[in-house]
């Protein structure tokens, strides 16, 4: 079992930065694929970003360029570093973790531990 807690969130205008983070624990994270997805009020659960235990990041279309996932296996933490916010970025924030370390990083059928959200609120 990996138990996952996001961080970070919070209240920032238009052009701003934030960064989330997410800890790990009941179990080491090195051969996960990792990954963040978001989910606005009415809106589906969506893929943000994701990293591979090799070292490869995915993102989608939407952020790409402005936001930057990592991650620190000695602190089993992810990071999703987000820059030039926008008002459409706001969205509750979820950090997840796949078992197997697949290219397939989109479908949320592909991670099988999700942590409880943090909400992001970018002001105009």
């Amino acid at each position: 079992q990996v138990q996952l807690v996001e961080s970070g969130g919070g209240l920032v205008q238009a052009g701003g930065s934030l960064r989330l983070s997410c800890a790990a624990s009941g179990r080491s994270f090195s051969g996960y694929v990792m990954g963040w997805f978001r989910q606005a009020p009415g809106k589906e659960r969506e893929f943000v970003a994701a990293s591979r235990s090799g070292g490869s990041t995915y993102y989608a279309d939407s952020v790409k360029g402005r936001f930057t996932i990592s991650r620190d296996s000695a602190k089993s933490t992810v990071y999703l570093q987000m820059n030039s916010l926008k008002p459409e970025d706001t969205a509750v924030y979820y950090c997840a973790a796949g078992r197997v370390d697949t290219i397939v990083v989109v479908p949320r059928s592909t991670y099988d531990y999700w942590g409880q959200g943090t909400q992001v609120t970018v002001s105009s």
